[in-house]
């Protein structure tokens, strides 16, 4: 699927490996490519229902949703669905962040 990013310091995060907003562990560094490129990769949505790593989910009275980047952090997004049933769209990064408020 397309994926663009609507928060500025995490896609310099993404493109530079940097970002002045988000100090992260290396792990959930790492982590948050992966959940990026599997973003990518995926051609309908039940790519992310496939796979119960991502726990991919709804967020409550948003239209918002989210995959799990680790234990505690979250990556949220929008999908501006193509077609109907939405199984695919573009989605479109909004926040990283940490489920558990650490």
């Amino acid at each position: 699927m397309n994926v663009s990013f609507g928060n500025r310091k995490l896609e310099a995060l993404y493109k530079s490996g940097k970002s002045t907003k988000y100090r992260l562990p290396q792990h959930v560094l790492k982590k948050f490519f992966m959940r990026v490129q599997s973003l990518e990769a995926a051609t309908s949505i039940y790519d992310f229902w496939k796979n119960p790593a991502l726990n991919f989910e709804g967020l409550e009275g948003a239209d918002t949703c989210s995959v799990r980047v680790d234990g505690a952090w979250r990556l949220e997004f929008t999908v501006a669905w193509e077609d109907d049933p939405p199984t695919r769209g573009a989605i479109t990064v909004t926040e990283l962040s940490n489920h558990y408020g650490d």
